[in-house]
């Protein structure tokens, strides 16, 4: 549905159908009053943008943050897309985003410390010559929709702990073309970029397995 003249609430409504027909509940509708299915976050909104009646332009790039309540248990997800023709820089923020994450998740086994995510999230970003979002985290998801760990995306974290078998948690980062620095809209969930940049995302629910990691979502 990411194509020029696509509302981003037309998504929202197509994401909201899909987690019905599929007997699950859309995690974030109604979560501490957000007020609806998905997050769509477009362009300089690092995250939690609210889908709205904005038509998607092409060269924009979008975030779709989606997490469904199944059978007592919350799965977690986010992808960034391209709509339309984008510049250079939008394709190779979203690349080196989506290679943050998987150089993140690669690392993730019994005994790794929560706080190695970032360090390698941050290492792979600044290489680029882009910048993390200190503000948001990963978290752990299970029954619940947020719980601990906190999974910060930055060097230089002071997340606590280590991963054991059986743990389940999301690794999201945000990567921002400028600052890391964020603002929040008046409607007091839309994350957008200080300096007006773009930012990507992409996030997976992952489970701690005897031998490493397996990707859930």
């Amino acid at each position: 549905m990411v194509k020029p003249g696509v509302t981003t609430n037309s998504i929202n409504e197509a994401v909201h159908a899909a987690c019905i027909a599929a007997n699950a509940y859309p995690s974030p509708l109604n979560y501490r009053g957000f007020p609806k299915s998905c997050c769509t976050s477009v362009n300089e909104v690092i995250c939690h943008g609210i889908p709205d009646e904005r038509p998607l332009e092409n060269g924009d790039i979008v975030n779709i943050d989606i997490t469904v309540y199944f059978e007592g248990y919350h799965g977690d997800l986010n992808e960034t897309y391209l709509c339309g023709q984008v510049d250079e820089e939008s394709k190779k923020l979203v690349e080196t985003t989506k290679r943050c994450l998987m150089e993140a998740i690669a690392i993730c086994k019994p005994g790794v410390p929560y706080r190695s995510i970032g360090v390698t999230i941050e290492k792979e970003a600044t290489k680029a010559g882009y910048s993390v979002v200190r503000s948001y985290c990963g978290h752990g998801i299970n029954r619940f929709f947020h719980g601990p760990p906190n999974i910060p995306h930055y060097a230089d974290n002071k997340a606590y702990g280590t991963m054991q078998e059986g743990h389940i948690f999301t690794i999201e980062p945000m990567i921002n073309v400028g600052v890391w620095n964020d603002l929040t809209w008046p409607d007091n969930w839309t994350a957008v970029t200080r300096d007006g940049k773009r930012s990507a995302q992409f996030e997976h629910t992952i489970m701690i397995v005897k031998d490493g990691v397996e990707i859930l979502t």
